[in-house]
């Protein structure tokens, strides 16, 4: 099975910096686009930046300039470097990857969440 797994989140004042990372296990025969999603409290989860394997990002326009996705292939990762932190920008932070499995196509994947509370 592929599992992914957060870290990094956390409580953060306002202004402040906070930097999330997902990594994917299991059998993995291929990677394709990454992203990082975020579901406020009583809210819809909704896309904060993807990155394709190619490496073109896009982002959100609220996080634009302020955050920064990444990904490493060969350790299966890809990371959020989150950066002038608003209250609004609380949620709980998903990673998402598209993984070549051993079915042999790419599915969806999810990781199980991880809160950031940026307080004012």
């Amino acid at each position: 099975q592929v599992q992914l797994v957060e870290s990094g989140g956390g409580l953060v004042q306002a202004g402040g910096s906070l930097g999330l990372s997902c990594v994917a296990s299991g059998s993995i025969f291929g990677l394709n686009t990454m992203g990082w999603y975020r579901q406020p409290p009583g809210k819809q989860r909704n896309l904060v930046a993807r990155i394709t394997k190619d490496g073109s990002v896009n982002y959100t326009e609220a996080v634009e300039g302020r955050f920064t996705i990444s990904r490493e292939d060969a350790k299966k990762t890809v990371d959020l470097q989150m950066n002038s932190l608003k209250p609004e920008d609380s949620a709980v932070y998903y990673c998402h990857q598209e993984i070549k499995a051993s079915t042999g196509w790419y599915g969806s994947y999810w990781g199980q969440g991880t809160q950031v509370t940026v307080s004012s």
